[in-house]
């Protein structure tokens, strides 16, 4: 190149460098040393503890160019930020989930207080006629279920076709697993169901007489 031979030392696959976004261009690195550059580059030693080897550096560094400041930056630092939108993303989003699971649980024990709460009688009338605590848990729980599981059959292809579409955005990307829609839908569930438990035993086990005693 340019009249030069050079000898190669090693060959890299796919060395992110630019945005990962992008495709990864074909690229040639090479050491020159008749020109001045504003960077060196170097490997520390990983028997040695990073602020013994900056130690050193910097001595050496000050040896070689007194009249230059000593900034240093490392590579791992420097290539997480091409991630650092999509890592703080990924926080926002938890959190955010997390608040509406916790949103979606109060309005569901809400609802299923109030439902215990004008169901009163006629639980106590199904206990009377010989209805167990199971029984009665089942049937004040199963409609929340229901509408659960609707729910999520609505929600998951949304959620696929939205995902799918961001992931797209990447020129190397992960794909999106089967078993993940599964999952989700018995953790929503199980949340459900333990939600709602808590009020459905309650009128369960009460007292039928005091239900049906203005009856």
């Amino acid at each position: 190149m340019g009249g030069t031979s050079f000898t190669i030392v090693g060959v890299v696959k796919n060395m992110i460098m630019e945005s990962p976004f992008n495709l990864v261009r074909q690229a040639i690195y090479l050491v020159n040393y008749d020109e001045a550059n504003g960077y060196m580059n170097i490997r520390i030693n990983p028997k040695m503890s990073v602020s013994d080897a900056l130690v050193r550096t910097e001595a050496i560094f000050k040896k070689l160019v007194p009249a230059v400041p000593f900034d240093y930056q490392f590579a791992d630092t420097e290539y997480g930020l091409k991630f650092a939108a999509e890592e703080r993303i990924g926080k926002l989003a938890s959190v955010f989930a997390t608040l509406a699971i916790l949103i979606s649980c109060l309005g569901l024990f809400g609802l299923a207080s109030f439902v215990a709460e004008k169901r009163t009688k006629e639980i106590g009338v199904r206990k009377v006629l010989g209805a167990t605590v199971y029984n009665l848990w089942k049937m004040l729980s199963m409609d929340f279920v229901m509408l659960v599981i609707i729910s999520c059959l609505i929600a998951g292809p949304i959620a696929w076709y939205y995902l799918h579409q961001w992931l797209m955005k990447y020129e190397y990307r992960t794909d999106i697993s089967w078993w993940i829609f599964p999952v989700v839908i018995v953790g929503a569930l199980f949340i459900t169901i333990v939600t709602v438990s808590f009020q459905a035993i309650k009128a369960a086990i009460a007292n039928p007489v005091k239900s049906l005693r203005t009856e």
